[in-house]
């Protein structure tokens, strides 16, 4: 049996602890753990009233100190840690499972605080380090980056022969309620989303002024929205990994409403992310800002709507050009009635919880640092029918 910490409790952790509580043949021993443990005995009091689970174990813990980490490991005897706190802490959390001997899985890149730039560099260099102790580290283990990697992969395995061209497109059409919120933490999306749009044609990457790329996509089940071209770290490893790619992009949604918000917010640098003094105090902006803005795993009460996210691969098969569309539709009042969460969380958090049961099952292995496309997509695309995310294809 799967022994596992899940660290971070937010949205995305509530939902990864939810769907692997549910999963009792998978994972008998379950800890959350975050910095805050009122936070995590909240969501053990969810798991028990709607999963029925009653042995989840909380603690607390600061995930920026590798050695306390290591510590947490050692005390609950984890054999996997899925990561779902902030992409700041994923280095000192694999440092601690690295000293620790747990494997580790994660859903997004990591970024160093005082820049808003994420890269896979600074993990794919601790390939070694893993491979030496013998454990696994699978990166990106949400939807996007996750998900849109694994369906790549199972485009490359039953679909074509080469891939050329790839557009990740990611709508989500859900109205919460709010004049301005973000679907998941407003520190790491605003940052995402004001830093310049980058994508990978002919063998380079070609930038763009922030937002400025845009067009209109008609999504399935959603309808025709605005989609503006961005940088999204899965672009990074798709690449790398699948080599035949000339050219891969990009897109998500965003309202005019949500798009007028953050220009004014921007522009009295409500967004800025260097220290500037106030009444005698170094604060951060964008952190200030994230202190009064609704806090992203509680919009689901009164969510509705859907979201829409996929791949268009266009390539070869037996020397004849083709399109693919691989997709997934979620609903949030869905998700919220099954775990108490909006769709976004949940389209992470339900592939957190299959990538660690990849692992925690040994359906993947190999002592090493890994990223989703490397490995076989056909498991991971049954669970994902079976947990939660069905997908569905359109063949042109």
């Amino acid at each position: 049996m799967g022994r596992l910490l899940i660290i971070g409790a937010g949205g995305v952790g509530n939902v990864a602890a939810h769907k692997c509580a549910a999963r009792k043949e998978v994972f008998d021993y379950i800890c959350l753990a975050s910095r805050t443990k009122s936070k995590c005995d909240a969501i053990k009091e969810k798991i028990k009233h709607n999963v029925g689970r009653d042995d989840i174990v909380t603690d607390q813990l600061d995930a920026d100190d590798p050695n306390q980490v290591a510590a947490m490991i050692k005390k609950h005897n984890v054999e996997t840690v899925l990561n779902v706190a902030l992409p700041y802490q994923d280095l000192s959390i694999m440092k601690g499972c690295l000293m620790a001997g747990a494997n580790y899985v994660d859903t997004a890149n990591y970024e160093p605080p005082e820049e808003a730039k994420f890269c896979y560099k600074w993990q794919w260099d601790m390939h070694d380090d893993f491979k030496k102790a013998g454990l696994t580290a699978l990166l990106g283990s949400g939807f996007d980056p996750g998900v849109t990697s694994v369906f790549t992969a199972y485009a490359l395995k039953h679909e074509f022969d080469e891939i050329h061209y790839l557009d990740i497109v990611d709508a989500n059409a859900g109205d919460h309620g709010h004049p301005f919120a973000t679907n998941f933490n407003p520190e790491i999306n605003i940052r995402e989303i004001t830093q310049r749009g980058k994508y990978w044609e002919d063998g380079q990457w070609k930038e763009t002024d922030p937002l400025s790329v845009h067009k209109t996509f008609d999504f399935p089940s959603v309808g025709p929205k605005e989609m503006y071209l961005m940088y999204h770290e899965e672009l990074e490893c798709i690449t790398k990994h699948i080599p035949t790619i000339k050219r891969a992009r990009f897109w998500m949604t965003f309202s005019e409403n949500y798009l007028n918000h953050l220009r004014v917010l921007q522009n009295v640098g409500m967004t800025r992310i260097d220290e500037v003094e106030y009444e005698g105090h170094k604060i951060v902006p964008l952190k200030f800002l994230k202190a009064l803005l609704p806090d992203p795993g509680t919009l689901g009460v009164n969510y509705t709507g859907k979201t829409c996210i996929g791949c268009i691969i266009k390539g070869v098969k037996d020397g004849k050009e083709k399109t693919y569309f691989v997709y997934n539709v979620c609903d949030h009042a869905q998700c919220f009635k099954e775990v108490e969460a909006q769709a976004v969380s949940y389209t992470t958090g339900v592939p957190a919880m299959i990538g660690t049961k990849m692992i925690a099952e040994k359906t993947w292995q190999g002592p090493g640092v890994f990223n989703m496309e490397e490995f076989d997509p056909d498991p991971f695309m049954r669970d994902l029918n079976l947990y939660g995310l069905p997908w569905q294809e359109i063949r042109s």
